[in-house]
C-alpha cells in the first residue's frame, strides 16, 4: 500500500511539441490519494517550478481527491525538448490534456462523458489552467469545476517579468543543498515568510546532483529562458488580450488569490478579475508577494474551503 505521505511518480508520454520537434517527451506527474478516486484535483506550479511545490495542499486534500501535480516538460523528472521554442503554455496545455485522457481512462470513464475536475495554477500553471480551459470538453473529454488562480491573471506587470527574466536559466552550481537554498531565496523574497525547515523542504526538488557530481544544480532546462528574451510590451499588450477572452469565457467557479506585495498581479488587474467574466473570488494575503506558495495555514484552508464548498 502506497504511503499517504509520500506521492508517487508517475510518466505519461506526449506528442512533439511543434513541427520543428516531431520527437515525443516524456511529462512526469506525482500522485497522491488513491488512484481510483474519480474526484480529481491538478495543481500546476510556475515557471521554474516543480511539482513537489504542492506538497503542504496536497497532503491535506488527498483525503477527498486523487492529487496530480504534474512537472511541466523541462522541469523537475518530466524530459527537457530538443526544440527550446516548444516551451510556452500552447504546449503545457496540450500535454494536459494528454494527462488528462490517461487518467479518464485509467479511471474507466465512458467515452461519451465529460470528467468534472478542480485546477490550482500558481503563476504560470494558472495560465496553462485558462489555456486549457479553451479546449472544448467534448475535445478533452474534461471540464473545469472549480478553478484556484494563485497569484496571476490577464494582465502582467512588465517589471515582474523582467524580474524573473535576470535569474532564470542561469548556468548555476551550488556546493550544498544549503548553499542553493540560500540562493533560492535571495530570489524568492515574494513567497512571504518561512521557517528554514519549510524552505529547505521547498528547495530539495528544485535540485539535481550536478553530471559531473560535483555539487547540485536546478532541476530545469536552462532552456526554459529562451522564450522570456522576446518579451516586449507589445507582445505582453497583444497576449494581455488574448487572455482576458479565456477568463472572461470561463464557466467554473474561480478563486483568485493574491499577495499583498505581488509585482506580477497588480490589485487593480485582481479587482477587474471580480467584476468581469466568472467574478472570481478574492483573497489576499498580508506580508506576502508573488506568490504564495501555498503552504501558509490560511492559505491551503482558503483552497479547501472554496473546493469542498
Amino acid at each position: 500500500m502506497h504511503s499517504p505521505e509520500i506521492p508517487s511518480l508517475h510518466h505519461v508520454v506526449c506528442p512533439g511539441a511543434s513541427h520543428t520537434d516531431a520527437q515525443s517527451h516524456r511529462m512526469a506527474y506525482w500522485r497522491w490519494g488513491d488512484a481510483a478516486n474519480p474526484r480529481i484535483l491538478v495543481c500546476v506550479h510556475g515557471l521554474s517550478r516543480q511539482g513537489r511545490d504542492f506538497d503542504t495542499l496536497a497532503r491535506v486534500l488527498s483525503a477527498h481527491y486523487q492529487v496530480i501535480c504534474p512537472d511541466v516538460v523541462g522541469r523537475g523528472h518530466s524530459d527537457w525538448l530538443a526544440d527550446p521554442k516548444g516551451y510556452q503554455v500552447f504546449t503545457y496545455a496540450s500535454d494536459m490534456v494528454v494527462l488528462l485522457q490517461q487518467l479518464r481512462q485509467s479511471l474507466g470513464v465512458p467515452a461519451q462523458q465529460v470528467m468534472d475536475i478542480d485546477w490550482v495554477g500558481t503563476s504560470m500553471g494558472g495560465l496553462i489552467g485558462l489555456g486549457f480551459s479553451s479546449v472544448p470538453p467534448e475535445v478533452s473529454g474534461v471540464r473545469l469545476r472549480r478553478f484556484v488562480l494563485n497569484d496571476v491573471g490577464p494582465r502582467l506587470r512588465l517589471e515582474a517579468l523582467q524580474r524573473i527574466g535576470e535569474y532564470l536559466g542561469r548556468p548555476l552550481r551550488f556546493a550544498s543543498e544549503q548553499e542553493a537554498a540560500d540562493y533560492l531565496w535571495s530570489i524568492s523574497q515574494g513567497f512571504g515568510p518561512h521557517t528554514p525547515q519549510q524552505w529547505l523542504a521547498l528547495s530539495r526538488p528544485l535540485l539535481r546532483p550536478a553530471p559531473d557530481g560535483q555539487g547540485w544544480v536546478l532541476h530545469y532546462d536552462p532552456a526554459i529562458a529562451e522564450p522570456f528574451k522576446g518579451f516586449t510590451a507589445e507582445s505582453a499588450a497583444s497576449g494581455e488580450a488574448a487572455v482576458w477572452q479565456v477568463y472572461d469565457a470561463l464557466s467554473c467557479e474561480v478563486l483568485l488569490l493574491r499577495g499583498t506585495h505581488s509585482d506580477l498581479l497588480d490589485a487593480d488587474t485582481a479587482r477587474e478579475m471580480t467584476q468581469r467574466g466568472p467574478h472570481a473570488r478574492l483573497v489576499e494575503f498580508p506580508g506576502v508577494g508573488h506568490a504564495p506558495t501555498l503552504m501558509a495555514a490560511d492559505q491551503v484552508q482558503a483552497i479547501e474551503e472554496f473546493l469542498l464548498a
